[in-house]
């Protein structure tokens, strides 16, 4: 039996779009999912922005102030995809409300808040995924099963890059993403979380790091108006970038393996360049973002000179099956988005968590906070 499950977005810039797009893809892909998402209110402090959401997508109401979402009885779900400084807010009023949350990284500015929240939908009981979509990857999957089967031996190192060039631009908008208060600790929240999630999910617990971060842009034109993905601004009044542009990270993992962990928004000539490459005792596994449906594989007995063959994931790797039916057929971002939301609904009918949780968002904010504490000290940092 199919249930109607009434679902409010809150904050509608490219990733609030993202998640309405998913919720209304998900039944087509899952068709046997038993709650059927039905789109009740968005929200957005942008003047005419909730509205145009709402004629769009059908939205049934539209709102600047996201507290009436939270008072809405017909919602029972939400997703929280405003700005990092207000995703602790948010989200403990959504959870005290009763409602299940799906909330995007980094949820909030530390690792207080990421506990916070994290402790009030446990104590609600109500369901959180955290937008970690990166592990939603198919060849992510097939790459987690090969290392957990022992095929490339034991992990002795991994190294997880994250560039772009978003921010690369001397004439991108000072906005909130710049502040300490606002955007927390730049491309440590924006870019590094996902890495620290990358590194958990395939290789387990970190158990130490060591980090190193810059800023390249020191100043910046303030906006003159709103603002939304990222604007470029001239003639404005200059001010300072007050968060990190560049992070590089050693890790030390539980299991003795080594990592390098390196994240940038300001590389020149880098557009989405997110991957990974895990060695190991007998072999490697390589994947890169933008090649999102291959892995490169090294296995075997030869050691030196081993070769390494593409593969192309398919039907019986992670969720490929729903979207395609043979390997080697392309899958794209919104996809992953897909798969996210397929897990946040899934937990809601089966009251089981089901892929990125708030317990995940802490344990990544816990090494977001270690690399601000390393940078600043110097030093090697111990995590709990």
């Amino acid at each position: 039996m199919v249930r109607t499950l009434g679902v409010a977005v809150v904050g509608f810039g490219w990733m609030g779009r993202v998640h309405t797009q998913a919720y209304a893809r998900v039944p087509h892909h899952f068709p046997g999912l038993s709650l059927r998402p039905e789109l009740v209110a968005v929200a957005d402090e942008v003047p005419g922005r909730a509205e145009e959401a709402a004629a769009q997508y059908g939205f049934a109401a539209a709102h600047r102030d996201w507290r009436e979402v939270a008072a809405d009885p017909r919602v029972r779900a939400v997703s929280i995809a405003a700005p990092n400084f207000l995703h602790r807010e948010i989200g403990l009023a959504m959870a005290e409300a009763g409602k299940h949350i799906w909330i995007e990284k980094p949820v909030g500015l530390t690792a207080e808040d990421a506990r916070a929240v994290s402790d009030a939908v446990t104590k609600a009981g109500v369901q959180g995924t955290v937008g970690f979509n990166y592990r939603g990857a198919p060849a992510v999957a097939a790459a987690r099963e090969l290392i957990a089967s022992g095929e490339i031996g034991t992990v002795t190192h991994v190294r997880i890059r994250l560039f772009s060039d978003y921010a690369a631009h001397p004439e991108g908008a000072l906005t909130w993403r710049y502040e300490r208060e606002r955007g927390g600790s730049g491309v440590l929240g924006d870019l590094a979380s996902h890495g620290v999630d990358l590194a958990r999910f395939l290789l387990g617990e970190i158990e130490a790091l060591t980090a190193d971060t810059a800023i390249f842009l020191p100043r910046r034109a303030r906006p003159t108006g709103a603002t939304a993905g990222h604007t470029r601004a001239t003639g404005g009044e200059l001010g300072p970038v007050e968060n990190e542009d560049y992070v590089n990270c050693l890790l030390r993992f539980a299991s003795g393996a080594r990592g390098v962990l390196e994240a940038c928004r300001a590389s020149v000539g880098e557009q989405n360049n997110y991957g990974f490459e895990v060695h190991g005792t007998k072999g490697a596994v390589f994947w890169d973002f933008r090649r999102m449906g291959e892995l490169g594989v090294s296995r075997g007995t030869s050691y030196q000179d081993q070769p390494v063959s593409t593969v192309y994931v398919g039907p019986g790797d992670g969720e490929y099956a729903a979207f395609q039916p043979g390997s080697a057929n392309s899958m794209g971002y919104d996809d992953l988005k897909v798969i996210e939301a397929h897990h946040f609904l899934r937990s809601i009918a089966e009251n089981t968590p089901y892929g990125a949780t708030l317990a995940d968002a802490v344990h990544s904010a816990a090494a977001l906070d270690a690399m601000s504490r390393s940078a600043e000290q110097g030093a090697w940092v111990p995590l709990a």
